[in-house]
């Protein structure tokens, strides 16, 4: 099992965020390498209880070395989209969400999420499911490539890398990430200055191949239905797709229950959350200690009664 150093994002903010009580009840939605979690359980007492998720099986197994022996404390290998099935219908007092790769897995050569580092051309957060990036690439008619890359990397050339990775698996099926990143840099040439041309693709990428967004929404409905009045919601995104669902939630009407595919939507929508404060980003000394929280966003919700 990989090793690797990790900071965690914005820990003093998020864990103000849920306004630990000792006594309650929270899940953090993504262990990664347990900062955030640790950081909750200082602050619960012996009543209390963490819940958490990962879909990657390293971090299970981090979590599972690392909180042995606390009671208070128990880890769920899956995706946070099934945190109520986690939750078991019982009401928590706050959610943890801290979107996207984690640090360890971006620095993992072997898991393939990087461009700047050579690897399986991968990507999946649970290697045990769903099929790899190359699998897509490799096999995917161009229209639909192109599709990823615009929808999920805001990408204005997605046609053109499209084209060109077609053209080039032809000869060459793509196995490596350097192989993709340097056809795509190839195709775009250096554009902006510090920013690798492959950012955007490997971006889409990688939102496509773990249903990202969709794990998102799922688990914002879910959260709805397990968080009790007054509890919080903390999320922390790292690009701006993520960012709109998350603040279309906090600010906008979604049901609290799940409707039936059976059955008619209901007419009228109930608000679940509300924001608290302003979003919060890392300042110069957060994006100093990590790189990583440069592009984060903190926001705050409250559950509103029913």
């Amino acid at each position: 099992m990989t090793q690797l150093q990790h900071n965690p994002v914005m820990l003093g903010p998020a864990i103000d965020g849920l306004a630990v009580h000792t006594d309650g009840r929270y899940l953090d939605g993504t262990f990664g390498r347990g900062g955030h979690s640790a950081a909750i359980l200082e602050r619960l007492g012996t009543d209390g209880q963490l819940l958490a998720i990962d879909r990657d099986p390293e971090a299970v197994a981090v979590a599972r070395k690392r909180m042995a022996g606390d009671q208070r404390f128990s880890i769920t290998h899956g995706n946070f989209s099934d945190l109520a099935s986690v939750a078991a219908s019982a009401s928590l007092d706050g959610i943890l969400l801290d979107l996207g790769v984690s640090s360890p897995q971006l620095d993992d050569a072997s898991r393939g999420f990087s461009f700047m580092r050579d690897g399986p051309l991968d990507m999946r957060m649970d290697p045990s499911s769903g099929v790899p990036a190359s699998q897509f690439v490799n096999t995917a008619e161009p229209r639909d490539i192109a599709w990823v890359l615009k929808r999920y990397g805001e990408e204005k050339r997605a046609s053109a890398i499209a084209r060109a990775i077609v053209a080039q698996r032809e000869d060459q099926p793509f196995t490596r990430t350097s192989e993709l990143a340097e056809l795509i840099e190839k195709t775009l040439g250096r554009r902006q200055p510090g920013k690798h041309p492959a950012t955007r693709s490997f971006q889409a990428l990688r939102i496509y191949i773990n249903d990202e967004l969709g794990a998102l929404e799922a688990a914002l409905q879910a959260a709805a239905e397990c968080l009790k009045p007054g509890g919080r919601l903390v999320i922390i995104s790292f690009h701006s797709l993520e960012d709109r669902v998350v603040k279309r939630a906090l600010r906008g009407d979604i049901s609290s229950q799940r409707h039936s595919r059976r059955l008619p939507p209901a007419v009228s929508e109930q608000r679940v959350f509300r924001p608290l404060g302003k979003p919060v980003r890392g300042d110069d000394r957060e994006i100093q200690l990590n790189p990583r929280a440069r592009s984060a966003i903190l926001r705050v919700g409250e559950r509103v009664a029913a």
